[in-house]
């Protein structure tokens, strides 16, 4: 018998879903992490990150009509997200293990470019495309 939750995505369409960018699950906080003690990022840090990688996306499309990674089409991401060889391969292979859409592939690249952003990176790795990948976790399930 299929679970409540999966009884709720079964009504949510695969094209609506595609059109998510990142779809993640929570799970509840361990009480020792909440208790602990450890030297976590700062707001202000974060938010200096994230001021800086904007820049990045303005400098990036300046002179476009484009302001951040979530607004290119196809012609751009082959422009601002050229992927090597090795990085490529893992994604392909992500796509056909998941059975992933093409919109979920653009999408995947535009996220990955994102956290290339945050971390000043000019190339797209493959760290970023198995961390991009992690955000489709609905795509994940949609297919289990």
């Amino acid at each position: 018998m299929p679970s409540a939750i999966h009884r709720y995505f079964g009504r949510i369409s695969g094209p609506l879903l595609d059109r998510i960018d990142m779809h993640i699950e929570v799970s509840p906080v361990p009480i020792s992490d909440m208790t602990s003690t450890k030297e976590e990022e700062s707001s202000r840090t974060i938010r200096e990150r994230v001021i800086r990688a904007r820049q990045r996306q303005e400098q990036r499309f300046e002179g476009t009509n484009i302001h951040s990674n979530s607004m290119m089409n196809s012609r751009m991401l082959r422009t601002f997200c050229a992927l090597e060889p090795s990085v490529r391969t893992l994604l392909e292979r992500a796509m056909e293990r998941l059975n992933l859409s093409a919109r979920a592939y653009d999408r995947i690249i535009k996220v990955a470019r994102t956290i290339a952003d945050l971390e000043a990176s000019e190339q797209i790795t493959a760290a970023h495309i198995a961390e991009a990948i992690g955000y489709r976790s609905l795509d994940r399930n949609a297919h289990l």
